[in-house]
């Protein structure tokens, strides 16, 4: 047993794994051009744990052998691990510059949701397999992807039912014999599978009988035979047109994962046909995937307030009202979440004999930050002022003829220099993408799948209160 560093989690990733990147398959992901930036992002994790200031917070003693393993994989078993667990990634996405490493944290979100829901459903062969394949990521420090969105097709409709255009929108088991199953079908929006050690597919809804086959719960290599990943373009180097920064940049790509008739050994299965449990399987890792969100956006969010105050300043209007006023929103949205993200660790439930994140506080914390992102940026905007979209690019700013004007005409207050203002508007546009605008509504979930949890999770505490005032209006004799 024991963690890889960073070269040898980078030498592990150089495999028969089948992955294409703007048309053309990529031979090696470690060295391609725009990969090699994620491939970096994602070590984060791994360098964190040779880190003596960080290397507390990112390893653990296994709880048998009391040897050192990924603090993602260990059990929890209180609200310290949680706290510990959420100020990990926390401190892992302040490093990677606002993107969190996606190497470990939500593959052991997945690996988590399976061991609670074989544990729920009794089933000693799940829980045996879990445990197993659990030691085999914490033996071999592996990386995991969880692909969990089908591509769903018609979503009205369900995965069998015979008016989807073809029965493999959603993974399914097509054919089983002794040694394991054979699965096809395909996901989407998986972030960093195409650099992770291996795929742990779960259902992404709720199954009836007639579904069973869509049941399935499975965990494979990436170059596994049959697996087939097409990924989005991702920026991974920076145009002539900004500054330079003496910081890497950071970036993932997500991959539509196709299985086409994958074979997956039993030893691997986690679920095959148990389809009552298949929405079990979905709150569980949804409870635990939303409360990753809720950490790995603190940073992020830290980053718009920090970067409001600092064009507040720049522009001279920091003791303007309104802008104060501004900025106190930004404090609230910013400490709400960061709030919510900890009391979730503090005040835990359990679920098949696990600890996990409060469910209703961690809901709360991911629809918070998502409902409020974009108030967030367009106060951001208008502090910043309309520079934003419109200043002249850093070629402009060298240009020997005009650099001057520019450093003339472009200076905020006094004391405040034209290149700090356009540095200041170059990060803040790199942070305000429509990427990042569209991924802070639609990962983890919609926001309608948010508030359905918080009211299903609520009706327990909402019965107790309603028992409260009917005792205080003497309607009932106690409590």
């Amino acid at each position: 047993m024991g963690l890889m560093t960073p070269e040898e989690y980078r030498k592990s990733l150089r495999d028969n794994r089948v992955v294409y990147y703007e048309g053309e398959k990529v031979k090696d992901v470690t060295t391609h051009p725009a990969l090699k930036v994620c491939v970096d992002t994602a070590a984060i994790d791994y360098e964190m744990a040779e880190m003596p200031e960080h290397r507390d917070l990112a390893v653990v003693k296994h709880p048998k052998t009391g040897e050192p393993i990924s603090r993602y994989y260990y059990t929890p078993t209180n609200a310290e691990d949680l706290l510990k667990r959420h100020e990990l990634m926390v401190t892992a996405t302040r490093l990677g510059g606002g993107v969190i490493p996606f190497s470990h944290d939500i593959g052991a979100d997945a690996m988590n949701a399976v061991n609670i829901t074989a544990n729920m459903m009794g089933n000693k062969e799940y829980i045996e397999r879990a445990e197993k394949y659990r030691y085999h990521l914490q033996k071999n420090d592996l990386s995991v992807a969880c692909a969990m969105s089908d591509v769903k097709g018609d979503r009205v409709e369900r995965p069998s039912s015979p008016k989807q255009g073809h029965p493999d929108y959603y993974v399914h088991v097509v054919d089983k014999n002794e040694k394991g199953i054979v699965v096809r079908g395909a996901k989407a929006h998986i972030t960093a599978a195409a650099y992770c050690n291996e795929i742990l597919a779960v259902p992404c809804r709720a199954m009836e009988e007639a579904d069973k086959d869509y049941a399935v719960a499975f965990a494979v290599p990436v170059d596994t035979k049959g697996v087939i990943q097409v990924l989005h373009p991702v920026q991974h180097k920076r145009s002539k047109l900004e500054f330079p920064i003496d910081l890497p940049i950071r970036n993932h790509t997500d991959s539509l994962i196709i299985f086409d008739d994958v074979f997956v050994p039993w030893e691997r299965v986690f679920l095959c046909g148990e389809w009552k449990f298949a929405m079990h399987l979905v709150y569980n890792f949804a409870y635990l995937h939303r409360h990753t969100a809720a950490s790995y956006r603190v940073p992020s969010a830290e980053g718009f307030l920090g970067a409001a105050v600092a064009m507040a300043e720049y522009n001279g209007i920091s003791n303007v009202p309104h802008i104060k006023e501004e900025l106190t929103d930004l404090v609230i949205y910013v400490n709400t979440l960061k709030s919510l993200a900890r009391a979730s660790c503090i005040d835990f439930a359990t679920h098949g004999g696990i600890p996990i994140p409060n469910p209703v506080l961690t809901n709360m914390a991911k629809y918070h930050f998502a409902t409020n992102f974009h108030q967030c940026i367009k106060l951001v905007q208008d502090i910043a002022g309309g520079l934003l979209v419109t200043a002249p690019t850093y070629q402009d700013f060298l240009n020997p003829d005009i650099g001057d004007f520019i450093k003339k005409y472009l200076g905020g207050k006094s004391g405040v220099t034209a290149e700090a203002r356009l540095r200041m508007f170059q990060l803040l546009r790199r942070m305000m993408t429509v990427e990042n605008e569209t991924v802070a509504v639609h990962a983890e979930g919609s926001f309608q799948s948010q508030r359905l949890m918080i009211y299903v999770e609520a009706l327990r505490e909402m019965a107790q209160y309603k028992k409260q005032v009917e005792y205080a209006a003497g309607i009932i004799d106690k409590l």
